[in-house]
């Protein structure tokens, strides 16, 4: 067969357009052999709010706005036995947190085949099987604050203090809760919560997982959040949630509904917007949202970004942006002296827009920050500023949900005990004769103390606050926020108003409700300070 005749079988627009092919595979084979085993960083210019694979093609309009705080709300979730217990199987043998098929109403829409499944660390931890006859019967949900499992302390801290003469636990924490139990974990929020209550349990939904591109005004993912010991109407995160929006920071919809679970008895929740690629898209400016993971260090482990699987998730724009944003600021923090620490973060991080944010959790007197057990926070990086900020998330321990020391307003001495004026500012119990805390594991953080560093731990929060002139900013936004919450009576209104949304169920009553409000207030007032 003649050369002409091989042509002739080539495709038209392959024989037309042979020699810029020819040269663009001679160029990729050049770079090849010149860059070898050379690291390339992908970015991207783009500015696209939501990708192709994230846009919304089906959004259930519903009957009522959920978060329409004017009407009441009611949420009705439907799923079969046998689906429940693979869920709850799945999570007690192997720790994972796998969806279920389950029908959901809400105000009256039902949108079927959507999915449910476990949600939350520190809350989950105090979950107790009780089916009859299954496997793990008796057993200690697995994990627990931060990946605290296995009697090991968070961030690689080393092994979990020992009491003196035997039992392996930690002195009980304040509000209940606290030995490790079966599970290796610990019950976060000092509520027993049982496999034979769903519902009590804190629980994902998602409109989309079942069915592609299907959203329930304009939200593809929702939270049904858990009680806390602080509030079994959870007013202390509704309050905080509230206070954080008047405030001008970025936070989440919420909103009070009463539930129930297939036949189960109707009970009072809170539920709340699950931050996914349009609620990052309607944040201010164009940027890159990323979830921080319960287990994640906040370290620098190299520019292989697969290495940060556990450390973050990201949210929004997967395929046009990466995580090199967040893999290139921490290996500057990882390197930065404290002189250039102090003189460059603003070239990486919103400085003013942190300070706020660490002022915010320290009147709220919430310990699961981005520096807590937990790690609870997002990550937005401003495509435009190129600056980094942190948008607070899960503030169910806020206001008396779990207190720890250096939780509270006021400067304090960094010796783990609560800080004047403290809202819920119970600090931990002293450990009893003998017991160190493992090198490195201190009751209070640098500055104040207001890092639970023993309980989680993170070096932006602990090198901000070792710095006087950053540390200043912090005093001054706690400051500004006690004036604009407290001193003007703005939180005693807002208490009282979010209280009147509140529906009364048989679990939940109006004195429940009550007292919620009235401790909630004494809590930011820091009239239970000790």
């Amino acid at each position: 067969m003649s050369r002409a005749d091989l042509r002739r079988r080539l495709p038209v627009p392959l024989r037309q357009h042979w020699k810029p092919l020819t040269a663009g595979l001679a160029g990729v084979a050049v770079a090849l052999t010149v860059l070898g085993d050379v690291t390339i960083r992908p970015y991207s210019t783009s500015t696209a709010a939501v990708t192709d694979e994230e846009r919304i093609t089906e959004d259930v309009e519903g009957t009522v706005d959920l978060f329409d705080t004017t009407v009441d709300h009611e949420l009705v979730l439907s799923y079969s036995q046998d689906d429940y217990d693979r869920m709850l199987d799945a999570y007690f043998t192997e720790g994972e947190k796998e969806w279920m098929t389950a029908d959901i109403t809400i105000d009256g829409t039902t949108i079927e085949s959507a999915a449910i499944r476990l949600k939350g660390n520190s809350t989950l931890s105090s979950l107790v099987d009780d089916r009859e006859g299954s496997a793990t019967q008796g057993e200690r949900a697995p994990g627990g604050l931060g990946g605290m499992s296995g009697g090991q302390m968070p961030g690689g801290g080393g092994e979990m203090p020992q009491v003196p003469g035997g039992g392996g636990e930690m002195p009980q924490m304040p509000g209940g809760g606290g030995g490790r139990g079966p599970g290796g974990g610990f019950a976060g929020t000092g509520l027993a919560l049982s496999t034979q209550e769903p519902e009590n349990l804190p629980l994902l939904v998602s409109f989309d997982e079942n069915r592609p591109g299907r959203a329930y005004q304009g939200m593809t993912e929702l939270a049904i959040r858990p009680a806390s010991a602080a509030a079994e109407s959870s007013l202390n995160e509704a309050v905080a949630l509230e206070l954080t929006k008047r405030s001008g920071q970025p936070t989440q919809d919420y909103a009070y509904t009463t539930y129930a679970v297939n036949d189960r008895p109707a009970t009072t929740r809170l539920v709340v917007q699950n931050p996914d690629p349009q609620y990052a898209a309607a944040l201010e400016g164009d940027g890159v949202l990323y979830k921080v993971e319960s287990t994640s260090s906040f370290t620098y482990q190299g520019d292989d970004q697969t290495a940060y699987a556990d450390d973050f998730t990201q949210v929004n724009l997967r395929g046009s942006h990466d995580l090199q944003p967040i893999v290139s600021f921490l290996e500057w923090l990882d390197g930065a002296s404290d002189e250039e620490f102090a003189q460059e973060l603003d070239q990486w991080v919103d400085v003013g827009s942190f300070a706020t944010y660490l002022a915010t959790q320290d009147v709220l007197g919430n310990m699961d920050t981005i520096s807590g057990p937990g790690r609870n926070a997002y990550l937005y990086h401003d495509l435009g500023t190129g600056l980094i900020s942190v948008v607070s998330w899960d503030l169910n321990l806020a206001l008396g949900g779990m207190s720890l020391p250096g939780t509270g307003g006021g400067p304090g001495d960094g010796d783990g005990s609560a800080r004047p004026g403290a809202p819920g500012g119970a600090a931990l119990p002293a450990l009893p004769e003998g017991v160190e805390l493992p090198e490195g594991a201190r009751p209070g953080a640098p500055g104040g103390g207001r890092g639970p560093e023993a309980m989680g731990g993170n070096a932006l929060v602990t090198r901000f606050e070792a710095s006087a002139d950053l540390s200043a900013l912090v005093d001054a936004a706690i400051a500004e926020l006690r004036a604009e919450w407290l001193d003007s009576g703005q939180a005693g209104r807002v208490v009282e108003e979010v209280a009147s949304r509140v529906p009364a169920t048989d679990a939940v009553d109006q004195a429940t409700i009550d007292a919620d409000a009235q401790a909630v207030m004494s809590r930011l007032a820091g009239d239970d300070a000790p």
